[in-house]
């Protein structure tokens, strides 16, 4: 094991061009001053948009702030607005049977509804950016693509009140949908209000000003918009109020850092790196590619097996928006271009061919890599719900670019139709419908195993991924492999989740998506946590677990109770396969407190081998106050 020091002052927000024959490498990190004009303007567009949107929820709709709903849709409201106030009732009923109150679940709702718009046209300026759209908003209503739309429709610039401009757009959100679902599906409740036309006026002024125009063509201006949405001061007043996160929301807000790029391939190289290169007996370009790979040039290691690129898997328990999973996408496009090319490769456990025998040339593969990589190898987990939005949208642009890199026009680009970001969260149901959804799944025995998944779900969205939900798989029937009948329990009740959210009545049909919404997730981290990966990768929660979630944590983890931080490492070996590697940053107190002995005798020495271990100190984590270690662990047979 290799002990480095590094100062965080050593690796400077410019950093260097390490790829410089690649068009596909990483971007260069932003500097401080980008990171602060992202981040005034993302909390003036918040303010923007939630005093917009209030105004509009008590105004159309008669909902107010303190959780008073009017029973009726008021005579006032148009066809398309009661549908419309159905789904925003729904929503805010869905969050009080997941226990808030009346005027916390509007609070709710408000900021869902605000930071899904932001999202929304962040990601049309990022996609312009890249010509992945025509122009859209930069110019408002006289962007390019709009007037050629209207070109094809003149009626629409004549609809009142900017309603023809709006059709424009949500037909991109319906296009972009196909492949981005989560975060452009407009029949998710929180896509209801629209900007009213100063609002998003003074939003486009907010967007387009000359300090943010180098950002919209980076990867990572998303994920610090995601970050900077809930600000410093908001994160302040929740530690005055309360020493532990207090639910759920607060967990995953006071864990909102940024992980340093100079981390990210730190921990990526020395270990999805690390695992290449001695499947290769050390013959990769990764050693070159993979600046911070720690080797020395007459280093000796074990043998490793190959493995086809399509069966190596890598999970990011804590993804946030994803910064761990773009940096592990760029490394595979080496990886599988050099399995290709390797008259050695072993056959895929999928397929059971090669890569070569698979594709009849590199073009072929470079066409497919992209959704190859997303469908097979990249896995995510968090707690908060806006992470899907982030890093799936993060990592379809990723893949976007590598089809324009690798010069595959657009009209020849498949459909990225998956990814493995999963949102864990709590399954919200009342007993009518869980009553309805147990009778048409039509067997008792995988009932209970989804009532099971229920119960154990109920705080996913305090412990996430540290739940063992791959536990109940081992109590539920065992009929075959084959057949419908036969199925594996997780796709016979995903199935019967498709047919679920059918319904006549608009309100109806909300709660019954909302439903099959949370169930989807369950089954996504059940299926998930299956899995044993090949490298995990993470930049987990540190400090207290929330109240409601403490005596379980302490009862599931006890040798990694004392910080959230060690029961994720604990969890995130546990994941792994014979001779998988973890890369993480957490605090450093573990490696010297009493209170983590046994998480050190009996977690890290007897479970796993330290490979490399960095120092990293204070000052790593963006604002937060932590002394911080990078480390790589490989997990004993």
């Amino acid at each position: 094991m290799w002990r480095v020091t590094v100062a965080p002052w050593a690796a400077p927000d410019l950093e260097l061009d390490w790829n410089r024959d690649s068009k596909l490498a990483p971007r260069r990190a932003m500097d401080k001053d980008t990171r602060n004009a992202i981040e005034r303007a993302t909390q003036r567009a918040r303010k923007l948009i939630e005093n917009d949107f209030s105004t509009q929820l008590e105004g159309t709709f008669d909902i107010l702030r303190d959780g008073t709903v009017a029973p009726k849709a008021g005579s006032h409201l148009s066809p398309r607005q009661v549908f419309e106030r159905y789904k925003i009732v729904a929503a805010i009923e869905h969050k009080r049977a997941a226990g808030m109150s009346a005027a916390e679940a509007v609070v709710d709702y408000l900021r869902d509804a605000a930071f899904t718009t932001l999202n929304r046209f962040v990601a049309l300026k990022m996609l312009e950016a890249r010509e992945l759209v025509q122009e859209c908003i930069t110019k408002g209503e006289q962007s390019a693509g709009y007037r050629e739309f209207c070109g094809m429709a003149p009626g629409v610039a004549l609809l009142p009140e900017s309603a023809g401009y709006r059709l424009y757009i949500e037909s991109l959100f319906d296009e972009l949908s196909t492949e981005v679902k989560v975060l452009f599906d407009r029949r998710d409740p929180a896509s209801v209000l629209w900007p009213k036309r100063q609002t998003f006026e003074a939003l486009l002024d907010v967007l387009n000003a000359t300090d943010l125009v180098s950002v919209w063509g980076e990867d990572e201006t998303i994920g610090w918009v995601y970050q900077f949405f809930n600000s410093s001061d908001e994160r302040r007043a929740m530690r005055e109020a309360s020493q532990a996160p207090r639910n759920s929301r607060e967990l995953a807000v006071r864990n909102q850092f940024f992980t340093p790029r100079y981390v990210v391939q730190f921990l990526t190289d020395n270990t999805l790196g690390r695992i290449w290169y001695e499947m290769r007996a050390g013959q990769t370009v990764l050693v070159d590619r993979c600046e911070y790979l720690v080797r020395r040039p007459d280093e000796t290691y074990l043998p490793r097996a190959k493995k086809d690129p399509r069966d190596i898997r890598v999970l990011d328990p804590a993804c946030g928006s994803g910064h761990f999973l773009l940096y592990a996408f760029y490394l595979l496009l080496v990886i599988y271009e050099e399995a290709f090319h390797d008259p050695d490769a072993p056959k895929s456990e999928a397929t059971g061919r090669t890569l070569a025998a698979d594709y009849p040339n590199i073009d072929a593969l470079r066409r497919a890599m992209p959704a190859l990589i997303l469908a097979r190898n990249l896995h995510g987990v968090d707690i908060d719900p806006r992470c899907a939005q982030i890093a799936q949208l993060a990592l379809w642009m990723r893949a976007q670019r590598a089809f324009r890199d690798f010069s595959i026009p657009r009209g020849e680009r498949p459909l990225i139709r998956r990814s493995n970001v999963v949102v864990a969260e709590p399954l919200v149901t009342d007993g009518a419908t869980m009553k309805e959804f147990l009778a048409k799944l039509g067997d008792a025995e995988l009932g209970r195993v989804f009532t099971d998944l229920v119960e154990t779900l109920t705080l996913a969205g305090d412990l996430g991924i540290l739940l063992r939900v791959e536990e109940l798989i081992a109590r539920a029937p065992k009929r075959g492999k084959t057949g419908e009948l036969f199925a594996p329990p997780e796709a016979r009740i995903r199935a019967a989740i498709a047919k679920s959210a059918m319904a006549e009545e608009p309100r109806v049909r909300t709660k019954r998506r909302l439903f099959a919404d949370d169930a989807t997730h369950g089954i996504g981290l059940l299926e998930t946590a299956e899995k044993r990966f090949d490298v995990v990768l993470m930049n987990p929660p540190f400090g207290a677990i929330t109240p409601q979630a403490k005596s379980a944590l302490w009862k599931a983890y006890p040798r990694s109770k004392d910080d959230v931080y060690g029961a994720f490492v604990e969890r995130g070996i546990e994941l792994l396969a014979t001779r998988s590697m973890i890369g993480a940053i957490t605090s450093r107190t573990g490696f010297f407190l009493s209170g983590f002995k046994s998480w050190r005798q009996e977690v890290l020495k007897s479970a796993a081998r330290m490979q490399v271990f960095a120092d990293l100190g204070a000052g790593v984590l963006d604002s937060a106050m932590v002394e911080t270690a990078a480390y790589c662990l490989e997990r004993k047979g």
